[in-house]
């Protein structure tokens, strides 16, 4: 069973083919880093237009490079939500037209559980039950999973997702955009230079990375800290500053997923999202996990098409379509 499926949550447009819900047989990217990198962040109008040229294309070479034409698919999976209103609108209304021209069913996706599939691609199943903690740049949620799309939701960020937290340091110390790639790349100090905040929020299993973000700007600002490519002049390094700064969002993700992990009893724990390409996360949370842990390949924890047509497959097998009343859901929640 092959299903197409097509990502643009965000800044990324992609498209892919997965049979069966586990076997890529494409999976095509096309990334606006370069050009949101010009203006410190994404410009959802920018990212929009950008979608609109770059769909068709990555469409074409996605089932070009899948050798499969219209009559080979079973069905087209598409992101709905959450993400930018503008970006989800070019993939939504483009799954719908060309199912409309091709008679194909339609599902719609949310990206966050599309995030979770990523780990059924290319290796054995997971196992229920499980945890899965998704983090990226809009979000930091650590989720029980009893089944397919039976989901509970146990811990959520606060404020600041550990994603938008790196982005957000990145900047103040002048690493410059994506945050997180830059601030990993840039943590060649000592983790321990800094005893930066963590905030545990005891009682429950809620992030919060604002006040850790905070306390780095604190840092720069009393000049203790220099920015990325100034001169120390005395001052502590920004590769001391990003390496502490890592340690401290790692310490947290991982305290609380294995705290969880071990409340809960669950067989696996499952590692998702952007910021899951991170090293220092993806082996601290191997090292510390009571089950085994299942991390997805990094080009598969970035934003991508074949989580979405992964997930996209396990709709189609429990009977789950959509009609071309299908709309986008920006603010979309998980579970």
């Amino acid at each position: 069973m092959k299903i197409l499926g097509i990502e643009t949550s965000c800044d990324e447009t992609a498209a892919a083919v997965v049979e069966d819900g586990a076997r890529i047989l494409s999976n095509k990217i096309a990334s606006q880093v370069e050009i949101h990198a010009r203006y410190g962040g994404i410009v959802p109008e920018v990212a929009s237009r950008q979608h609109l040229l770059a769909i068709t294309p990555t469409i074409e070479m996605a089932m070009a490079e899948a050798e499969v034409g219209w009559r080979d698919l079973a069905g087209i999976a598409v992101t709905i939500g959450p993400g930018l209103a503008g970006s989800l609108l070019v993939g939504v209304n483009m799954a719908k037209g060309m199912a409309l021209a091709q008679g194909l069913p339609i599902t719609g996706v949310n990206h966050l559980e599309a995030h979770i599939y990523a780990n059924w691609l290319g290796g054995d199943a997971p196992s229920f039950p499980l945890i899965c903690l998704i983090v990226s740049g809009g979000h930091s949620d650590l989720v029980l999973v009893k089944g397919h799309g039976d989901y509970v939701v146990l811990g959520r960020t606060r404020d600041d997702a550990a994603g938008e937290a790196f982005d957000k340091a990145a900047r103040i110390l002048g690493l410059g955009y994506p945050g997180g790639p830059a601030m990993e790349k840039a943590a060649t100090g000592s983790p321990v230079s800094f005893q930066l905040p963590r905030a545990w929020l005891k009682g429950n299993s809620d992030f919060s990375f604002s006040g850790l973000k905070t306390a780095l700007l604190r840092l720069v600002e009393a000049g203790e800290v220099a920015r990325w490519g100034e001169p120390d002049n005395g001052r502590r390094s920004a590769a001391e500053a990003a390496a502490s700064f890592q340690e401290a969002v790692v310490d947290v993700l991982v305290t609380k997923t294995v705290a969880v992990a071990r409340e809960r009893r669950v067989k696996q724990v499952l590692l998702a999202g952007g910021v899951a390409s991170n090293t220092l996360l993806r082996q601290r949370l191997m090292d510390s996990s009571p089950v085994p842990v299942l991390i997805p390949a990094p080009i598969l924890c970035t934003d991508n098409a074949a989580m979405t047509a992964a997930c996209g497959y396990y709709r189609f097998q429990a009977g789950k379509t959509d009609d071309f009343g299908l709309d986008v859901i920006p603010g979309l929640k998980l579970g």
